[in-house]
């Protein structure tokens, strides 16, 4: 049962990945218009995507462990230059891929240089969701942002959420096993 469920999860994943910013990518196009996509955000989740995938090729893991970064990439790259061609600038987006490009080629320099940005790339991650939110708090208005996108991002998210529950239930078993081997080591 659970092989077939893990290929399912695992597809389905791809699947989406290759579709995720689609629908945003569609809907600032239809817009004629990037209100409502906060740019820090954007570049945020992009150096998120970037950090993961250069640590999966650093370390040399199997590509289907990975697949889905490289799409992402490129369509945050698409969306990027999108935003910055309906804000009037599009060569504004240049400093950005350069830099993107550079930071390729100087994460794996050092083995702890490609290990502390792997160990950054949720909070850079989190950061670029929480972003998001502070731009349409802040201006009260979801102006282009597609809610596909982000309840598709939402799926990928929910698959994980598997292994975060299982993590959460073996610290807690391990907590356990720990407060009554204490409590017998007393006893005797």
């Amino acid at each position: 049962m659970e092989e077939p469920l893990l290929w399912f999860c695992n597809w389905s994943t791809l699947a989406v990945c290759a579709a995720l910013k689609l629908p945003q990518i569609s809907a600032v196009l239809a817009a004629r218009s990037a209100r409502g996509i906060s740019l820090p955000s954007l570049l945020l989740e992009l150096a998120g995507f970037l950090v993961f995938l250069r640590y999966q090729c650093y370390y040399e893991y199997p590509l289907l462990t990975f697949l889905e970064y490289p799409i992402l990439i490129a369509q945050d790259a698409l969306l990027l230059l999108c935003v910055f061609h309906f804000n009037g600038n599009v060569k504004g987006a240049a400093p950005y891929m350069a830099l993107f490009v550079v930071s390729w080629f100087v994460l794996p320099l050092q083995k702890w240089i490609m290990d502390l940005a792997m160990n950054l790339s949720t909070f850079i991650s989190a950061a670029s969701k929480f972003a998001q939110l502070q731009y349409l708090w802040r201006s009260r208005d979801s102006g282009a942002v597609s809610a596909l996108t982000w309840s598709l991002a939402a799926y990928t998210c929910a698959i994980l959420m598997r292994f975060l529950i299982m993590l959460a239930l073996n610290v807690w078993v391990t907590a356990t096993v720990l407060r009554y081997r204490k409590t017998a080591v007393k006893a005797e």
